[in-house]
């Protein structure tokens, strides 16, 4: 079970910015949200972010959770 973190999703998000590229939307497996969701700084962001968890937002990035078990993927904008 592979242990994912807010701050291993905070640095991927800042290597991104380091490079000038925009990230669109956070892909997340749905065992992987549900560890992030533990985590009581996300949690407030993410579902203070709407009241509709398919329109949930973390750092006013989106969140799409996926059917893979703990798939992280970060897709940037063109």
């Amino acid at each position: 079970m592979p242990n994912l973190t807010v701050k291993k999703l905070d640095d991927i998000l800042c290597e991104l910015a380091d490079k000038s590229k925009k990230p669109e939307k956070i892909l997340l497996g749905y065992k992987a949200y549900g560890e992030l969701m533990n985590d009581r700084k996300f949690f407030d962001e993410v579902a203070g972010s709407a009241m509709d968890p398919n329109k949930r937002k973390y750092k006013n990035i989106k969140i799409k959770v996926t059917q893979d078990d703990y798939q992280l993927d970060v897709k940037i904008s063109d």
